[in-house]
């Protein structure tokens, strides 16, 4: 018989311990490899993990405007279009006579794989003899792909990793989040008139805007600050449109066979972008530019005119305003508001006598639309839509247009005194002072 101490059973007991918690922690990590090949293993992958999406490739376009190789061919930005077939409109500029092919090459999803179409490319009708217009690449996607961008080249071939490559906007539906979004292009020529664009911003805001999407091109260092501040507040969206880095550019609507490109700084393509850009989440777009209000007679605001037209034009996609110019030249001394004498620009409020209409001259338009019915637009009126345009009478509201006279030799005693805007004149009063004492001019 072996006899032991108390201090070898002590050790006794210690070695069994140990022993004890190493093979513990060897059968703990058994298991966890066990997990880890189980989850790891491909029956796992089908039943737990998603579908790995390959990235497409191509170099991600930066700018607002993508020359393609040879500057014949501008593109904007690509939109889901499935009103009638399933398709990509991608908005962009060519020139009529130069450009005749043109290829869509959809980056397909979950695989990344590279479908080539031949694209349809439509110039709008409304190009005014200039040899660049707004146009239309529209793009039939292949039934076996779910595109998420898409590049466009000249030919059916060559390398995807030397095009840029556009994401398609859209793609997804989404309800309307906002009633009315109001579209200016184009801002250019150092633009100052500061005093007038904060009116016109605070009326567009007390008629009901929510939105205002600026394509840009350049203005004063002033102006710079007034977007800043609204920018900040949420309400304008500021688009870069550099298109005279381009192009050579007129400030005039018609081709005057000068050696530029495109008429007004390619504002034509400005507002199809900023329709489709709010197709989903705006109710209304509304097109016009900062120096206009569209101005309800009949009703308070914009939510209850087009309520009423709606009711009474059900199938309407487009409801067309009457423009009527009020000189800046011929002005009231009314509202003569001391504070804003120091801020460049005109005073809407003073300006409140119109030209008669004239035989010589015709009242263009501008427009409110439903951007979900519009297939393209011009500036005064939609070229092409899936429902119909209602001519707006005159004592439902008109188009309040504060600029340089076209019947510049009739006396004041020719023109119509309306003073519809200042039943405003409170609450616009107001909101310019707030703006102006927020903003350091």
């Amino acid at each position: 018989m072996i006899h032991c101490g108390k201090k070898q059973i002590g050790a006794f007991l210690a070695c069994i311990l140990i022993f004890s918690s190493i093979f513990f922690c060897y059968v703990k990590d058994v298991q966890l490899q066990n997990n880890t090949a189980r989850k790891n293993s491909p029956q796992a992958a089908t039943t737990t993990a998603s579908p790995v999406i390959q990235p497409c490739r191509g170099k991600p376009a930066q700018n607002a405007i993508t020359p393609l190789k040879g500057n014949r061919t501008f593109i904007i930005s690509p939109y889901f279009d499935d009103r009638d077939r399933k398709l990509t409109r991608v908005i962009g500029i060519v020139h009529h006579k130069n450009v005749k092919e043109l290829y869509c090459w959809f980056c397909c999803q979950p695989d990344g794989k590279i479908s080539v179409s031949k694209a349809n490319i439509d110039v709008h009708s409304d190009r005014f003899d200039f040899p660049y217009g707004a146009t239309d690449i529209i793009c039939l996607e292949p039934g076996s792909c779910d595109p998420t961008h898409v590049s466009i080249h000249q030919f059916p071939h060559g390398d995807i990793d030397q095009l840029p490559r556009f994401e398609i906007k859209n793609r997804k539906a989404e309800p309307s989040s906002v009633d009315f979004t109001l579209c200016i292009s184009t801002m250019f020529g150092n633009y100052n008139n500061v005093l007038q664009f904060i009116q016109s911003m605070e009326m567009y805001r007390i008629l009901g805007v929510q939105k205002v999407v600026i394509y840009k091109n350049n203005c004063s260092h002033l102006m710079e600050k007034v977007l800043k501040f609204y920018m900040e507040e949420g309400i304008v969206e500021v688009i870069p449109w550099p298109i005279d880095s381009h192009l050579k550019v007129s400030t005039n609507w018609r081709f005057m066979k000068d050696g530029t490109h495109i008429g007004y700084y390619g504002q034509i393509t400005a507002l199809n972008d900023c329709v489709y850009r709010n197709m989903q989440r705006s109710k209304f777009v509304i097109l016009n530019d900062a120096d206009e209000i569209i101005l309800p007679l009949k009703h308070p605001d914009w939510k209850t005119m087009m309520h009423s037209l709606q009711q009474q034009h059900p199938g309407a996609a487009v409801f067309l305003f009457e423009n009527h110019i009020f000189p800046k030249t011929v002005s009231t001394p009314m509202f003569n508001i001391s504070s804003w004498n120091a801020v460049p620009g005109v005073n809407i409020l003073q300006h409140v006598h119109r030209e008669p209409d004239s035989k010589k001259i015709f009242n263009r338009r501008k427009m409110i639309v439903d951007p979900r019915k519009v297939i393209q637009t011009s500036v005064h009126s939609v070229l092409h839509a899936y429902g119909t345009t209602v001519y707006v009478p005159m004592n439902v509201a008109l188009v309040y247009h504060c600029r340089e006279p076209l019947q510049a030799s009739l006396p004041r005693g020719a023109l119509i005194r309306d003073t519809t805007l200042w039943k405003y004149n409170s609450s616009l009063i107001m909101n310019v002072n707030k703006v102006l004492h927020q903003i350091v001019l």
